[in-house]
């Protein structure tokens, strides 16, 4: 019985979904358990050929590919959600690579949480080039979705699980719904927000989302997502997420997120004047361009 299924999205990314797809075959939980849905969201190179040779290569595993029409990740998910055979649905993205105990440790966490509709995993950054020096913690963030919240499971107290590394039972995508296509990335563009609206459903429905630290991500960064150029566009992204996100709840939801936005300036320049002297000047102007770029995004 196929008790969790994993959703990965891909679009264009042939060698990098192999890449994922070689760590997912190596769970610890038996294979009759878990099933891979992989979404071909309209790709134009061999990621369809890729797929159907890697699944040939390994006849032990229910290893599946569909293909969505409409081009957006958003699009893409929701066709794998509709796919999936699991009453646990896992969804990753095509340039990670997933630990070994990451299906088993969210088919043992739902199990012993019945309550639960949501959870989330860590994501650690590996970089194929050296880290920037302009990079801080804080902008780091937007770039590879870090996340940390240590070695014991607990509701997420601030913040939701990373679209990268998430779960979510099947009752509760019925209960409330897919995700928003009107948010997720669109080709080039940057805009994201989908999982912190779906996220914002499940608390709406008397829900929460928990840390499973046993489920862990690698997320590959490769150089063309640390220039300069790509940096400023994902900020504006960032803001114009939640732009849509919050407007389509009510004005008086997005006049909210403006209002935190001019409270988060206050602290951006605290800090960025800390990293200035503390001789990091770099990390004080990128910390700048990325809070620019936001406000932005949100005022259009």
């Amino acid at each position: 019985m196929i008790s969790i299924s994993i959703i990965i999205a891909t679009y264009n990314r042939g060698e990098r979904l192999l890449r994922t797809l070689r760590s997912v075959v190596s769970q610890t939980l038996p294979a009759e358990e878990w099933e891979v849905v992989a979404v071909n969201n309209n790709s134009t190179d061999d990621t369809a050929e890729v797929f159907a040779r890697f699944a040939t290569e390994h006849p032990g595993f229910n290893l599946r590919m569909v293909f969505e029409p409409k081009q957006g990740l958003s699009h893409a998910r929701n066709c794998g959600i509709a796919a999936a055979r699991g009453e646990i649905i896992a969804i990753i993205d095509d340039d990670e690579e997933v630990n070994a105990e990451f299906a088993a440790s969210y088919v043992d966490f739902f199990a012993r949480h019945p309550e639960v509709p949501m959870a989330g995993g860590g994501v650690v950054p590996v970089y194929e080039t050296d880290r920037p020096r302009w990079m801080s913690r804080f902008t780091e963030r937007p770039i590879a979705g870090t996340l940390d919240l240590g070695p014991r499971e607990k509701p997420f107290a601030k913040g939701y699980p990373a679209g990268g590394n998430m779960a979510v039972r099947r009752a509760a995508f019925e209960r409330l719904g897919v995700f928003d296509t009107s948010l997720g990335r669109t080709g080039a563009a940057l805009i994201g927000g989908e999982e912190k609206e779906l996220f914002m459903r499940v608390v709406a429905d008397g829900g929460s989302a928990w840390w499973v630290p046993g489920a862990v991500i690698n997320h590959i960064i490769p150089p063309s997502k640390l220039t300069s150029d790509y940096f400023r566009r994902l900020s504006r992204g960032v803001g114009a997420s939640e732009r849509v996100r919050t407007r389509a709840i009510s004005r008086a939801a997005y006049v909210g997120a403006v209002v935190k936005e001019v409270a988060k300036w206050g602290a951006t320049i605290a800090i960025a004047l800390w990293f200035a002297l503390s001789l990091c000047p770099s990390k004080a102007l990128y910390l700048i361009i990325m809070r620019v770029g936001i406000t932005a995004g949100l005022l259009r």
